[in-house]
């Protein structure tokens, strides 16, 4: 599956999903900065967890609006 990416100025949020040990799956936003220094990423975690990878996906999509929503250019 490819990745998903928002972007906003010179961040880019780039979705994901991974499998708990419960069996449930979370939502993941890696969250970088193109300032031409070095390529570090903030990882963010859905605070719940969903059923399926599906629900994870749409949690993650919405938590990385809500970042680059925030962001102050």
């Amino acid at each position: 599956m490819e990745d998903t990416t928002y972007t906003k100025g010179i961040y880019t949020a780039t979705i994901g999903v991974r499998a708990t040990d419960s069996g449930q799956f979370q939502g993941l936003v890696s969250l970088s900065r193109d300032d031409g220094e070095a390529d570090e990423a903030t990882v963010y975690e859905v605070e719940s967890a969903s059923e399926n990878e599906a629900e994870a996906l749409d949690e993650a999509r919405a938590l990385a609006h809500r970042i680059l929503g925030e962001i102050e250019l």
